[in-house]
């Protein structure tokens, strides 16, 4: 199973930037997204180090709400 997570991008240098994700920073290449795509503060799907997807804060929100839900599950 592969597993993508958003994280907002805090520092940008394309093709790499310094991303941001319940308080732990990473550094992502961006190389599959459009550079004209990506800007500061934007929210991207992070799978293995890259950037997959660019996703708007609201989606970013319900996908860890459900991250969370299932890290409680298989905690119980």
């Amino acid at each position: 199973m592969c597993i993508a997570v958003p994280m907002r991008i805090v520092e940008l240098n394309y093709p790499m930037a310094v991303c941001e994700a319940k308080g732990v920073r990473k550094e992502v290449n961006l190389m599959l997204i459009e550079e004209e795509r990506v800007k500061e503060g934007d929210y991207v799907m992070v799978h293995v180090g890259c950037a997959i997807e660019v996703i708007d804060e609201k989606e970013a929100k319900e996908v860890w709400k459900l991250l969370e839900e299932i890290e409680e599950y298989l905690n119980a």
